[in-house]
């Protein structure tokens, strides 16, 4: 019997904009407590201004629950983070005559709070009330006073403050300016650098209107008093990063109720696109993980005081957390914009130098565990993305792979020398497991692209380098049973079964290193560990390129199962972290996608909820969010590739048609047959192969130059078992086959033998392979295939 997520019933489509408002299944306070971290405040979808209150224990985000007391409220925030504070720029603290600043801090005590898309406001104990919403790139207020009011300014706060000079991850002042210009505008700016990412100093310039004229109580380099002899002030505060006169700009003509609106209406534009039916509960955590994805990277384009290329977004937080799920959300859902990203990532190479895996404040870093800038740009090639410089991404994508940076925290990849020399990085060296599996999908994913623009010895090369994850793969290792692990290896090639414990230069103990052994203490950061994020246990199934593989590895698919369910009833999976993500789902790649189905609705059944503290760990720029997202749906995109998984439809009803047919083909002397079926969705090609999903663009369909069946797990017929695989020429191919009796795709060319009613019949002139190529479908489906030299044999049946 078919399980359905939390008992309900799913529909989804990708359709236009629908009668029922979206927004108000939208709840920012879902995964603002505990190890989410989200942002409450009111946002625009990638909206660069985020407003909200900062409380005086500093969080990520700025806010905490009551009765914690609020320092004010700033205009620059991030959602879902780990690690070291970013941003909280340009503090607003309404107070009353008589109250005063204790340690530069003018604490409010809150009794009430109203958290809603788009708007936030909050009661101070004194009975100041302060309402938000916000534009792309102003902030908007209203407060309203139980007598005439004050205002306290102050360019020097910022979250993430730390008394210790460049202590890491800290934020650190470099300068302030405050100028009264008139009777209702303040300017001015505050510069800080450091951070989570460590980054150079950035500059964040304001423009605040008020409608109300105000009295200079006070004004400094760094904060200003204003007093108002009305009890109700509206507001605007314009931001930028270039200049005042640029945040002067950046303000809009609305009222604060015509902003709200058009805030709304924006978020519902952006929401409809996703269908989604079920109960209340479940719509809430949809579509709040759906808001919770377009919060960052933001747009920032004409904000860059280094450069002028558009578009630039920035707040990559980081693509090691994203690329997995929301890349390719974004680049199905909402392709336009995932365009100008990748845009945005190629001008940063252009004036940069590199790629960022992460970036915030303008400056690329941190890099996490690997150059991920590849799998992005892979990801888009793939979905058919046009508008994007492909051989100029190539470009970038190479300087990863072959040139060490002057900063690997920054950017590029550390530890490089020795990955290409020794084809693995040796322990000693950061996160070297980390870094020698995801290079190994990056290198992947430099030859998917290279292979997309005819260069083959580029993808030859990187696809012998995708399989550099095999050389700290140690076979005899055995565990609890299961058998081959990733395992830490020494310059020399040698397997190392203990290993030093912590960083101390004084006294260095060596340690068993097993897969569950973090190889640090516990107050030492993921930076230093053999893995990041994650143990051996975690990260020895995570080759999402080379999943079967992986399986070959483990010693075949009853072997993969048993360790999958060891891996998941001895308590390994870790759902707080990325590394983990594709694992629930690898039972489909052993041809049990009913069990994938169990253990993710499972998962998020035990961890997810629309409550404060439902999501179980970092939302990570929209990570967290984009999985559950994705679960919901129940299908699991194969980031770098046009591939899904889906969850079996047990009790699925359907109309079937010529495009449904069954593929019966051998592989290994095995027979397997599978179910295909294609559909149109709009623009996009729907092929459904066994358990596999592939959205194809109508340009690829109509003109494609190579053999669009060349899935990964085709090009490889080593496996023991193929996800899915499908198969037919470009329409541009089957009129040059009509017209001249022959076609050529990827340099090779195929020419008529004979034909019938049905098929026509062609042999490739390099190697004798056989097609037989539809006559009577819309598709110039190849119905049957013969002597194919990667050993995937096929005859469709009806």
């Amino acid at each position: 019997m078919r399980k359905t997520l939390l008992s309900l019933f799913m529909l989804v489509s990708v359709a236009v904009a629908m009668a029922e408002d979206y927004t108000q299944y939208v709840d920012p306070r879902i995964g603002s407590i505990g190890l989410g971290r989200t942002f409450i405040g009111p946002a625009m979808p990638f909206g660069m201004v985020k407003p909200g209150p900062d409380c005086v224990n500093m969080p990520n985000a700025g806010w905490a629950p009551m009765p914690e007391k609020v320092a004010g409220f700033t205009q620059t925030h991030v959602s879902g983070t780990g690690g070291g504070q970013k941003y909280g720029n340009i503090l607003l603290q309404p107070y009353l005559d008589g109250q005063q600043l204790r340690e530069g801090v003018m604490a409010q005590r809150r009794i009430g709070e109203t958290i809603d898309l788009g708007y936030y406001s909050c009661l101070y104990q004194n009975h100041i009330s302060t309402e938000i919403t916000t534009a792309g790139r102003c902030a908007f207020y209203r407060i309203s006073y139980p007598q005439p009011g004050r205002l306290f300014i102050d360019a020097s706060w910022f979250l993430g403050k730390d008394t210790i000079p460049d202590k890491r991850e800290a934020q650190q002042l470099v300068g302030t300016h405050v100028s009264i210009v008139s009777p209702t505008c303040v300017e001015g700016w505050s510069s800080v650098r450091g951070g989570w990412n460590n980054g150079d100093a950035y500059t964040v310039y304001f423009s605040l209107h008020t409608d109300k004229a105000f009295s200079v109580l006070q004004s400094d380099e760094q904060t200003c008093r204003l007093a108002f002899a009305d009890e109700t002030v509206n507001i605007k505060v314009g931001i930028s990063y270039v200049s005042c006169e640029k945040a002067r700009a950046n303000i809009p003509a609305n009222t604060f109720g015509q902003q709200l609106a058009t805030l709304r209406a924006e978020w519902q534009k952006m929401l409809s696109r996703l269908k989604y039916q079920g109960t209340e509960k479940n719509m809430r955590m949809f579509y709040t993980a759906l808001y919770h994805v377009m919060l960052m990277p933001v747009n920032k384009t004409g904000e860059n005081p280094k450069w002028a290329d558009s578009p630039y977004h920035d707040d990559y937080y980081a693509i090691w957390d994203t690329y997995r799920t929301s890349t390719p959300l974004l680049g199905v859902y909402y392709p336009e914009i995932q365009r100008d990203i990748v845009n945005s990532l190629l001008n940063i190479y252009k004036n940069e130098g590199y790629m960022p895996d992460a970036r915030s404040g303008d400056c690329n870093g941190r890099t996490q565990g690997g150059s991920h800038g590849e799998v992005v740009v892979a990801d888009a090639m793939a979905r058919g993305l046009d508008g994007i410089d492909y051989e100029l991404a190539l470009q970038a994508m190479i300087k990863d792979a072959e040139v060490p940076p002057t900063d690997h925290e920054k950017e590029g990849r550390g530890g490089l020398q020795e990955y290409n020399t020794l084809g693995y990085i040796p322990y000693g060296i950061p996160r070297a497991g980390t870094r020698t599996v995801e290079y190994a999908f990056d290198d992947w994913c430099i030859a998917q692209v290279a292979k997309r623009l005819g260069k083959e010895d580029i993808y030859d090369k990187y696809m012998s380098r995708s399989g550099n994850w095999r050389n700290l793969w140690r076979a005899d290792y055995e565990w609890k049973g299961m058998k081959g692990f990733i395992m830490p290896r020494d310059a020399q090639g040698r397997w190392l079964d203990s290993v030093p414990w912590g960083k101390s230069k004084v006294y260095h103990p060596l340690i068993p290193y097993r897969p569950d052994t973090k190889v640090a203490p516990w107050y030492l950061p993921w930076w230093n560990t053999f893995f990041y994020e994650a143990l051996s246990a975690e990260y020895s199934l995570s080759v999402p390129h080379d999943v079967p593989g992986l399986i070959d590895a483990c010693g075949g698919a009853d072997a993969f199962r048993k360790r999958l369910d060891t891996f998941f009833a001895e308590g390994h999976y870790n759902v707080a972290n990325e590394p983990s993500f594709l694992t629930p789902w690898l039972y489909h790649f052993i041809g049990r996608p009913d069990l994938s189905r169990d253990r993710v609705t499972r998962i998020i059944n035990e961890n997810f909820s629309d409550q404060p503290d439902g999501l179980p760990g970092n939302d990570d720029g929209g990570a967290m969010s984009s999985w559950l997202i994705w679960g919901m749906l129940g299908k699991y995109p194969l980031a770098g590739t046009c591939q899904f998984l889906e969850f079996p439809q047990d009790d699925a009803i359907e109309q079937k048609s010529q495009n449904d047919m069954l593929m019966c083909f051998v592989l290994n002397r095995q027979y397997r047959n599978w179910p295909y079926s294609y559909r149109w969705n709009g623009d996009i090609l729907e092929i459904r192969c066994n358990t596999a999903i592939y959205n194809i663009h109508r340009n690829v369909v109509d003109n494609a130059s190579g053999f669009s069946w060349e899935s990964a797990q085709a090009r490889n017929a080593r496996y023991d078992n193929v996800s899915g695989t499908f198969g037919f020429i470009s329409k541009a191919a089957y009129a040059a086959l009509l017209a001249k009796g022959r076609f050529t795709y990827d340099g090779i060319t195929w020419r008529k033998v004979d034909e019938t009613a049905e098929n026509i019949h062609v042999r490739a002139d390099k190697d004798n392979t056989e097609m037989w190529i539809a006559k009577d479908r819309e598709l110039p489906i190849v119905m049957k295939m013969k002597n194919n030299p990667l050993g995937i044999d096929w005859d469709m049946k009806q």
